[in-house]
């Protein structure tokens, strides 16, 4: 099954991870880790301070969790240029957690407890330790990537995909199990006509756990599964690639890191192997593809990703025309989809401010912009996310009506929408899952 959005994008960052030796120590960050973003000065009041914590140095890579961080900063830099929130500019504070629980916790001790930040936007963190701390002082975190199961748990978390879960602080999901859709699965049946799908994964526990998850949607959505497998450490890729071929396979899903996706597609090059697809997800939809795949000519032309957000080079939407202007003006070139969701969760941020202006209170509350991520009405980020919603439902649904964007890449063009993300929608069941 695809067990939910971020799923799959924290199961590779795990992965990459493996692959490094890391040693935590003491009980603070150094100071290089906490920036204040200074932007224009204030025209009408105190500046409304808002946190940004990224795991930004991390075992998984210098800048694999830096794309929200990033997008964020190039939002509310861009609503300071024009004159910030009703004349009060927005003040950005950074923290870089490194990736770990302790750092993670230091983070949200410099900027909940000791720079009193309004909010949380956009975090990104490989373990999010702080998470109980934040929900219990009421900081709304809006907009983060959900790479563990905070946002699924806690009230005050807001992940930018949403949630239908309780949020009662006790257990993630329903009492521990969480629930996502087959609807990709589905859109690569309906679509190209997939009936042979591969799972490839490593022998070790976290990749081999995703694996099952993917197989079980799958074989729900009627296709015949092929199962591979190849050491963490001495991957046989060639083995995989002669055994797809001879399977017939049609469509090709993975629970491995994005180095094992590259050697993978080298290897199905290599041994001539032609697939209708090989499936990746939000994490590696960037720019980065020639470089990634540049041996692999064959396996880049059959690569698809899909998620909840529309493509940073659909370039026909007016928001994602702003987005994409605002990051070219701060000197980032080499775009992603993680950046235009951070983006997304700053002007969420941003209009859930707004709507408290003009009210009774004094400006912005907390309580104020929760009401509004909180309300009924969905968000859509002037139609940069699919819409995103919150319910707090008492038992999970069994079934689903799930919208997908799907994007293909395209030598010379990028990654180019695969219809509409608001009509690429189907039925599909939900399946449990322990996270």
């Amino acid at each position: 099954m695809r067990p939910s959005r971020a799923v799959e994008t924290a199961l590779a960052l795990l992965l990459a991870g493996l692959a490094a030796l890391v040693t935590g120590c003491g009980s603070r960050l150094p100071e290089r880790a906490f920036e204040t973003r200074p932007t224009v000065h204030p025209s009408g009041g105190e500046p409304l301070r808002v946190g940004v914590i990224t795991s930004a140095t991390s075992p998984v890579g210098g800048d694999a969790l830096t794309g929200p961080r990033d997008g964020a900063l190039a939002y509310f830099a861009a609503l300071n240029a024009r004159g910030g929130l009703d004349g009060r500019r927005i003040e950005v504070l950074t923290c870089d957690d490194g990736g770990s629980g302790v750092g993670n916790n230091a983070c949200v001790h410099r900027l909940v407890d000791e720079r009193k930040v309004f909010a949380l936007v956009a975090t990104t963190a490989l373990d999010y330790a702080g998470a109980p701390r934040v929900s219990a002082a009421g900081v709304p975190d809006i907009g983060g990537q959900p790479l563990t199961p905070a946002y699924e748990t806690y009230p005050h978390l807001y992940g930018i995909y949403g949630s239908s879960a309780p949020r009662t602080g006790a257990a993630p999901g329903w009492h521990g199990v969480l629930y996502g859709g087959t609807e990709v699965y589905r859109w690569f049946r309906t679509h190209l006509g997939a009936r042979t799908a591969a799972v490839v994964s490593y022998n070790q526990a976290a990749s081999a756990a995703y694996a099952r998850l993917v197989a079980d949607g799958l074989r729900k959505e009627g296709y015949r599964v092929v199962d591979e497998q190849v050491d963490f450490v001495l991957p046989n890729f060639r083995a995989v690639a002669a055994d797809l071929r001879a399977q017939r396979v049609d469509v090709v899903f993975d629970a491995m890191d994005s180095h094992g996706n590259a050697r993978l597609c080298e290897a199905m090059q290599a041994s001539g192997v032609r697939v209708a697809a090989k499936v990746t997800n939000v994490q590696n939809w960037n720019a980065a593809v020639p470089r990634d795949y540049a041996r692999a000519p064959g396996c880049r032309a059959a690569l698809y990703a899909t998620g909840s957000s529309r493509s940073y080079d659909d370039t026909s939407v007016p928001a994602v025309r702003e987005f994409r202007a605002a990051m070219e003006r701060r000197g980032q070139r080499a775009l992603s989809q993680w950046q235009l969701e951070g983006w997304a969760a700053a002007m969420w941020f941003t209009d859930a401010a707004r709507s408290c202006l003009g009210t009774d209170e004094r400006g912005p509350t907390r309580a104020c912009v929760e009401r509004y991520v909180n309300r009924a009405e969905p968000y859509t980020a002037r139609g940069l996310l699919l819409p995103v919603r919150f319910e707090h439902l008492a038992e999970p649904p069994e079934f689903r009506d799930t919208c997908l964007s799907v994007a293909r890449w395209r030598d010379g063009h990028g990654w180019v929408a695969q219809g509409d993300m608001n009509r690429n929608c189907a039925t599909v069941p939900q399946l449990g899952y322990r996270p």
